[in-house]
C-alpha cells in the first residue's frame, strides 16, 4: 500500500527572474468603445461579392482591380477614403465560415498596416456583411493577432477590434487566454522554462483563477513517483509533480494530465542533433493541460478539475537512468527501460496511476509522445485513443465540427506482447511497428478499467505558418476538447 503523497505548497515571487504573469498571460485584442477613427471590415461569402462590386464607385472598382481582389476566400483589399486614408477593408471568406476566415483579417492588418494607424484606429466588422457567429468572428480575430515576441526588442502593435454584437466575451477571453498560454509555453526556450519555471506558471495560473496548487519533489517524489524521479534525476533542474485543483467538490471529477518534459536530449540513448532541435516543445502536453485549465476555469465549467503535470528534464549525466534499468512504478508494475528516449510515457504512467486513485469521471492526457503518430497522421492531426468507444466517437465528431481535428486509432491489445520483458512486468518500448499504439497501450496499463480515459498524442508545433496559426508552438485539439467538455459537463 502506497503512503499518502506529501505535497509541498510553494509561493512564487513574480518579481524574480521569471515573470510568469507577463510572459505567459496575454490580454485579448478588443475594445469596448470605438476610437475616433473606425475602419470597417466587410466580409464577402461566396456569391455575394460580384453583385456588390457592380454597385461601387469607379475608384473602388479600380482599387479592387489594382489589388487583384475578386472576393475569393482569404483575399483582402484596402479602400481609401478622403485624403487617401484607409477607411474600409474587404475580406473574402469561405463557406461555411470558420475561425480561419476572421484570423485572415487581423493577420493581414497586423502585417500590412503601420503601427501608427493601428494605434489610432479601431476595427469593426460590418453587421450587414457578417453572417457568421459573432463568437467565431471574435475568436478568429484574436487568433490572427497572436504572435510570440518575448525575446524581440520593442513592443508589437496589435489591431483592436470593437467587440462584435452578441459575442460570448467570457468564452472568447477564456479560450484565447488558454490558447495563447499554450503557445507561449511551447515557444519558450528551455533555458528559461524548466521544471521550476513551469511550476511558477502553474502557481500564477492557480492564484489568478482561485485554484490551489501543490508540488511533490525531492525524497517524496523518489518514493511515491519513482518513474517521474528516474527520468528527471539526471538533470540539475529537479523533477517535480505539479498538482492543481479547482471547483466545487460535488461537481463531476475531471482530471487532465500533461507531459512536461521541458527538454528531451533522449537521455543516455542520446538523440542526434536533427532530432533534438525542437525538443523544447516536448512539454507541449503540459502546455495544453495548463491552457485548457485556464479556459475551463475562466468559463466556470461546473467540474471538480484536477491538473497533473509531471515536470522533468531528460538529461545526460552520471545520475541519469540507464538502458536495462528496472524501475517499479507508483502502481507497483515494474518497467524495464529499453530506451531512455521513451521517457514521456514513464512520467505519464505515475501521474495516471495517481489520478485513478481519486476515481475521476473523466481522465484525459495530452502528450507529444511519439514520432509514430506523425508518420500515421502527419503534423496537423493528433492521434486519439480511449478505452470508451462512445467517448472517443463523440470527441472526434465534436473536433470535426470545431475544425480542430482529432483522429482515432485503436488500442489493439494484441500488440501488448511487443512490450514483454524477460525480467519485469513490461518494457517501455515495443519491438514492432505501430509505435503510437504501443505507447498508448503502455499508458493504459496504468489506468484502472473503470476509468473513462482519453489519450491525445500530438505534435504541438506549426512548421509552415498560416493566419491564426503562426510558425511555432501550436494548440492542437484544445478547442475540440473544450467544446466536448462543455457539451458533456456544461449547464
Amino acid at each position: 500500500m502506497l503512503k499518502t503523497v506529501e505535497r509541498v505548497i510553494r509561493v512564487v515571487n513574480e518579481t524574480e527572474k521569471f515573470p510568469a504573469n507577463t510572459l505567459f498571460f496575454a490580454p485579448v485584442p478588443f475594445v469596448e468603445t470605438p476610437a475616433d477613427r473606425v475602419i470597417e471590415i466587410r466580409v464577402f461569402p461566396p456569391g455575394v461579392f460580384a453583385q456588390w462590386a457592380q454597385t461601387q464607385s469607379p475608384a473602388r472598382r479600380a482599387a479592387m482591380l489594382d489589388q487583384n481582389f475578386s472576393g475569393a476566400p482569404g483575399k483582402v483589399v484596402l479602400f481609401q477614403g478622403d485624403g487617401g486614408m484607409i477607411s474600409e477593408i474587404a475580406l473574402g471568406v469561405g463557406a461555411p465560415l470558420t475561425l480561419y476566415d476572421f484570423a485572415v483579417a487581423s493577420d493581414f492588418i497586423r502585417k500590412n498596416l503601420s503601427p501608427e494607424l493601428m494605434g489610432a484606429a479601431t476595427f469593426r466588422f460590418c453587421a450587414s456583411e457578417s453572417p457568421a457567429d459573432p463568437t467565431c468572428m471574435a475568436l478568429g480575430w484574436a487568433l490572427g493577432c497572436y504572435s510570440y515576441n518575448v525575446y524581440k526588442g520593442g513592443s508589437v502593435a496589435v489591431p483592436r477590434l470593437i467587440w462584435p454584437d452578441g459575442a460570448d466575451r467570457k468564452a472568447v477571453e477564456s479560450l484565447y487566454s488558454g490558447i495563447s498560454l499554450t503557445r507561449n509555453l511551447v515557444n519558450a526556450p528551455a533555458n528559461d522554462l524548466g521544471p521550476a519555471e513551469l511550476e511558477a506558471v502553474a502557481g500564477h495560473l492557480a492564484r489568478t483563477q482561485g485554484a490551489s496548487v501543490s508540488v511533490v519533489s525531492g525524497e517524496s517524489l523518489s518514493r511515491d513517483f519513482p518513474l517521474i524521479h528516474a527520468v528527471g534525476r539526471g538533470s540539475p533542474r529537479a523533477p517535480r509533480l505539479i498538482d492543481i485543483t479547482w471547483g466545487a467538490v460535488d461537481h463531476p471529477r475531471l482530471t487532465i494530465i500533461g507531459k512536461g518534459v521541458c527538454f528531451d536530449t533522449g537521455g543516455l540513448n542520446l538523440k542526434p542533433g536533427s532530432a533534438m532541435s525542437l525538443m523544447k516543445k516536448d512539454m507541449g502536453g503540459a502546455a495544453h493541460a495548463l491552457g485548457l485549465a485556464r479556459a475551463i476555469m475562466g468559463m466556470g465549467l461546473p467540474v471538480r478539475l484536477r491538473v497533473l503535470v509531471p515536470a522533468v528534464e531528460n538529461s545526460v549525466s552520471g545520475e541519469a537512468f540507464r538502458p536495462r534499468d528496472v524501475i517499479r512504478s507508483r502502481k507497483g508494475l515494474s518497467v524495464e527501460i529499453l530506451d531512455t528516449d521513451a521517457e514521456g510515457r514513464l512520467i505519464l504512467a505515475d501521474a495516471l496511476a495517481l489520478a485513478c486513485e481519486e476515481k475521476p469521471d473523466l481522465l484525459l492526457d495530452f502528450a507529444t509522445l511519439t514520432g509514430a503518430a506523425r508518420v500515421a497522421l502527419g503534423f496537423d492531426i493528433p492521434a486519439l485513443f480511449g478505452n470508451r468507444a462512445e467517448s472517443v466517437a463523440r470527441l472526434k465528431n465534436v473536433a470535426a465540427a470545431q475544425g480542430d481535428p482529432l483522429w482515432d486509432l485503436p488500442l489493439w491489445r494484441p500488440y501488448l506482447k511487443e512490450m514483454d520483458s524477460d525480467i519485469a512486468d513490461l518494457a517501455n518500448i515495443g519491438t514492432g511497428p505501430a509505435g503510437c499504439i504501443q505507447a498508448a497501450l503502455f499508458l493504459e496499463k496504468f489506468v484502472t478499467p473503470e476509468t473513462d480515459w482519453i489519450h491525445i498524442d500530438q505534435y504541438a508545433w506549426e512548421s509552415s505558418g498560416r493566419p491564426g496559426r503562426p510558425k511555432g508552438g501550436c494548440d492542437m485539439g484544445l478547442r475540440a476538447v473544450l467544446a466536448y467538455l462543455t457539451e458533456r459537463f456544461g449547464v
